[in-house]
């Protein structure tokens, strides 16, 4: 069952988003890009990776902790036989909690920090360092502290404030703790996403998680078959220990078989009471076969064609 024509708007969609989703590595000068995950060692992959790079490109690196305390954040980079300890020595390092940076007068100012950013950019051209990043988690701004309804704004400059700057930023939202329509707006809020880790990936198909309109959601990219029904079925399982509603995004599916539908539908009538499985951008022929085969007589699978609402 063919999924789409080449070319089809949905594809086209699935394009643009993807030039908004950075790989880590491939960060450089001017980004300011949002983390958002559901998984500890997907945040330990991204931050080890982006705070070792700058350091091996000789710029200057500050880190912000606050669910974890700077002493783990360290233990990541030891753990990549990265030695932090001379770059701390240096000045070239500095890992704080947040209380000690971003509310370090009590509160969040979020004129008063975008001048620290300044601050510290000119500060590392002037140490000789070839360049300036930061990255904090940003898990404080849930708790009730003052100024806290500032960051969307403060996001917001950090772009202007990093444009054609030798500057860049991570900011890393924890979906477990935001709700979907705050890892939204502060998502908006940035210039693109950092590219997570495929959930699964071969010659054939190609999964990828990310959060859509504040939702987790996967990219099923390619070909559902007897080859790799058995791979989509062990992601889909692996969704019954998610939190909240899950998108399956079909936008840049080529062909499924109905084995491959049928794990859609088995895995959501699993579900638990009040989540759904929002099956989104399949094509009209597929969401027919859908119906005529039984496979959406639960309430758990909510599936939409390229232009509907989901």
């Amino acid at each position: 069952m063919r999924a789409r024509e080449p070319g089809a708007d949905g594809e086209e969609s699935m394009i643009a988003q993807g030039n908004r989703e950075r790989p880590v590595h491939s960060l450089g000068h001017g980004d300011h890009v949002c983390l958002a995950f559901a998984d500890d060692s997907e945040q330990r992959r991204v931050v080890t990776a982006y705070v070792s790079d700058g350091l091996k490109r000789g710029e200057r690196v500050m880190y912000f902790a606050d669910r974890h305390k700077p002493a783990a954040v360290l233990d990541w980079l030891r753990s990549t036989q990265m030695d932090p300890d001379a770059a701390l020595s240096s000045g070239q390092l500095q890992v704080v909690t947040a209380s000690d940076g971003w509310l370090m007068s009590g509160r969040f100012d979020a004129t008063a920090m975008v001048a620290t950013l300044r601050q510290e950019m000119a500060s590392a051209a002037a140490s000789g360092f070839k360049g300036f990043r930061v990255s904090g988690e940003m898990s404080w701004v849930l708790r009730e502290t003052a100024g806290a309804d500032e960051l969307a704004a403060y996001e917001s400059m950090v772009n202007s404030v990093f444009e054609g700057q030798p500057a860049s930023a991570v900011c890393q939202y924890d979906a477990r703790l935001f709700h979907p329509a705050q890892l939204q707006t502060y998502d908006h809020c940035h210039r693109g996403t950092v590219e997570l880790s495929p959930l699964y990936e071969d010659e054939l198909l190609r999964i990828v998680p990310t959060f859509e309109a504040g939702e987790r959601t996967m990219h099923v990219i390619g070909t559902v078959d007897y080859r790799t029904t058995d791979a989509l079925t062990a992601v889909l399982d692996a969704t019954l220990d998610w939190a909240g509603d899950v998108r399956v995004d079909m936008s840049a599916l080529e062909f499924i078989d109905l084995a491959g539908l049928r794990a859609l539908a088995h895995t959501a009538e699993r579900y638990e009471p009040g989540r759904h499985m929002r099956v989104v951008e399949l094509a009209p022929l597929l969401c027919q076969v859908i119906a005529v085969a039984g496979l959406d007589q639960q309430d758990a699978l909510v599936v939409t064609s390229p232009g509907a609402s989901a």
